[in-house]
């Protein structure tokens, strides 16, 4: 037999050896106990033969805790609420603990100067003494120390990511024109309506002759209309609405932000122009173009940095996925209940 893959199974079979006597151990006592007896931690999971403490879970789920008990919801709802981020949380944990691996493996390793380098940044965009930065931990409930093991883990992820990950993207000149293809609506050009209205209400209990009556005024309005009088005139003179001081004037929209009736009614309408007479949930009403602003689209060339950014991001965390995936497809798994 080839001596590479003899190495490698007795590896995977002392492996599980261990893995198995780890498993005895923890099954027989659940408990991390010091001297004297008394209980300190328990074990919550075991990724390979590594552990995750319930001391490491809880130190994340505090903050959840009490946000979620202050909100004052029924017991029952508390605890299921509790129950998914538990299992969100202990399930990062152990995506943590096999990025740790990984990163022994590959060793890849964080110095404590980067960390020290990590925590001044910190310090500097919060504008925070040591004092203060220590302060703020405390009412987190975390110590220093604790603190800079999960910089350390944070920064072993970055390089980890970039090892493993962003090293083997590429994005082509392709995906960033079919992304720029398919998204009009994000770099094509835009218009805006500068709109005003003329409205008239319709009582809560009007029946069919009010409404009749209504709409014969507003159609006797935009006969005025066509025959020049100013639509801002009219809407001072006319208009129930709370802007008709302002002679209606609603400001500027862009047409997807129109209810559909009012984008059907504009569509075929230049600056100036004016509506039927439409019958809304508010009451009868007519709109007025008073202009139509076009802001030009963005050529490739402008947006083509960030389309790259946003794709590489995209595929980042794909990827990062997946990469996680197989790892816990490959790995030795138990969550203690």
């Amino acid at each position: 037999m080839n001596q590479y893959y003899f190495k490698k199974i007795l590896k995977n079979v002392i492996g599980c050896i261990i893995f198995t006597v780890i498993f005895s151990i923890f099954n027989c006592c659940l408990n991390i106990r010091a001297e004297g007896g008394e209980i300190i931690d328990r074990v919550a999971a075991v990724v390979n033969d590594d552990i995750i403490t319930l001391y490491d879970l809880n130190l994340l789920l505090k903050p959840y805790e009490e946000s979620i008990h202050a909100q004052g919801y029924p017991s029952e709802k508390e605890t299921k609420m509790l129950t998914e981020i538990h299992e969100k949380l202990l399930n990062q944990l152990i995506d943590q603990k096999l990025a740790d691996q990984e990163s022994r493996r590959l060793k890849i390793s964080v110095d404590e100067k980067e960390i020290d380098q990590a925590i001044e940044t910190i310090k500097a965009a919060g504008n925070y003494t040591d004092e203060e930065l220590k302060g703020e931990l405390e009412k987190q409930g975390l110590k220093l120390e604790v603190y800079r093991r999960h910089i350390r883990e944070q920064i072993l992820q970055t390089k980890l990511v970039e090892f493993e990950i962003k090293s083997k993207i590429i994005i082509s000149k392709e995906d960033i024109k079919s992304y720029y293809e398919a998204h009009d609506d994000i770099y094509g050009s835009r218009k805006k309506y500068h709109l005003r209205n003329i409205l008239m209400k319709v009582s809560a209990f009007g029946g069919d002759q009010e409404k009749r009556e209504v709409y014969k005024r507003m159609e006797a309005i935009r006969e005025k209309l066509k025959n020049g009088q100013a639509f801002e005139d009219l809407a001072r003179v006319y208009s129930e609405s709370s802007l008709n001081a302002e002679g209606g004037d609603l400001g500027f929209f862009q047409i997807d932000e129109l209810s559909p009736q009012l984008q059907a009614a504009l569509k075929n309408l230049k600056a100036g122009g004016f509506t039927s007479v439409l019958d809304t949930d508010q009451g009868y009403q007519i709109f007025f173009i008073e202009e139509i602003l076009e802001t030009p689209g963005k050529s490739i060339e402008e947006v083509s940095s960030e389309i790259q950014q946003k794709l590489f991001k995209e595929k980042v965390s794909r990827k990062y996925r997946t990469w996680l995936e197989d790892l816990r497809n490959r790995a030795h798994l138990k969550i203690i209940e």
